[in-house]
């Protein structure tokens, strides 16, 4: 059984580092980026690994983190963002033994209303803009490992404009002896478009993405640290800066703890009851993309809490994306079986 787990792990690890490199903004479907809940909104926007039998949101992230303990659980997440964008994400899972857990979701972004206007700004109705994609997750228990993977059909509608593809998540997750640990390796988004915007238009990639985290709750102490490394595909994520002195207009690159840190997630959760959290998240790669440096912000930072009531599970996520506004993320899950645990 362990060579069967070592020679997937191989499989994947082959697969992601063979794939082009992609980084954010050079990809359409960006949104799949987005994150799906107020756990992970506050966590700083990504974590892979960790392994919560009692929240079915993480399987989002990794599906080898979909659970048979997930059984018959029911979530809804859903963000203001800016304007009148929104998004969120659906999700039911349910156990099928010796098969394994499958899960159905749906994530979405509406990006509002628009109006249409000419070349010379003559004015004249409006129409809408949104994406979908429709997540079929699978996972399945060998001993302390898990693997899982997700087959995502997309939509893209822009007015007339639409856009199909199809994507696939991997993932494989390994627990500790003790269960306090737990490591984990994703691939995003594997994939492409089937059919373009328009017809004669080339095919754009989609936002591939190697992820490997790690989750540490602490054993004689009430915490959960986590750490996800994103977008090892590419190790550079950052161009070259022009620095105007007043004198002499110099080229900065990162060296290498900012290449480094640019791929790392942070989050921690304060974990006083079995009922109750507190969650904090840092975010470098987001900071550095979004801060003003003429202004201090909490770009980057985020953090939130969640506490359960009988079969409800609440949560809730506050992330800074801009100086304009804070985007509040809301959880609720429900457990159709019997109450959580």
């Amino acid at each position: 059984m362990m060579t069967r787990q070592l020679i997937l792990l191989s499989f994947l690890l082959f697969t992601a580092f063979s794939s082009n490199a992609q980084v954010g903004g050079e990809s359409t479907y960006e949104f799949l980026n987005l994150p799906n809940s107020a756990r992970m909104a506050a966590l700083g926007g990504n974590q892979v690994a960790i392994n919560d039998s009692t929240d079915l949101n993480v399987a989002y992230n990794n599906p080898a983190l979909l659970h048979p303990s997930m059984n018959q659980k029911l979530l809804m997440n859903y963000v203001s963002y800016f304007d009148d964008i929104k998004f969120g994400y659906a999700s039911f899972a349910k156990n099928y033994g010796d098969i394994g857990t499958f899960a159905l979701g749906m994530h979405y972004i509406n990006y509002g209303k628009f109006t249409y206007a000419d070349e010379v700004g003559q004015r004249g109705g409006t129409f809408n803009a949104s994406e979908y994609a429709l997540n079929i997750i699978w996972a399945k228990q060998f001993n302390r490992f898990q693997v899982g993977a997700t087959l995502k059909p997309i939509l893209s509608s822009f007015e007339a404009y639409q856009s199909f593809g199809l994507a696939v998540d991997a993932g494989i997750s390994y627990a500790s002896l003790d269960k306090l640990t737990n490591i984990a390796l994703v691939l995003k988004n594997m994939g492409g478009q089937i059919t373009t915007y328009y017809e004669g238009a080339n095919r754009e990639s989609i936002p591939f993405d190697v992820q490997l985290g790690v989750s540490k709750r602490l054993a004689h102490a009430p915490f959960r640290l986590t750490a996800t490394l994103q977008h090892l595909q590419k190790w550079s994520l950052a161009q070259p800066e022009e620095v105007d002195n007043g004198f002499e207009t110099t080229i900065e690159k990162d060296d290498f703890s900012k290449k480094f840190l640019r791929h790392l997630v942070l989050g921690v959760e304060l974990l006083p009851s079995d009922n109750f959290t507190i969650r904090a998240g840092y975010n470098y790669q987001r900071r550095q993309e979004l801060l003003f440096k003429d202004k201090a912000s909490t770009v980057g930072f985020s953090w939130g809490f969640g506490f359960k009531i009988n079969r409800f599970h609440f949560n809730y996520g506050s992330a800074r994306y801009h100086l304009a506004a804070t985007s509040n993320h809301i959880s609720v899950a429900i457990n159709l079986h019997n109450s959580f645990n």
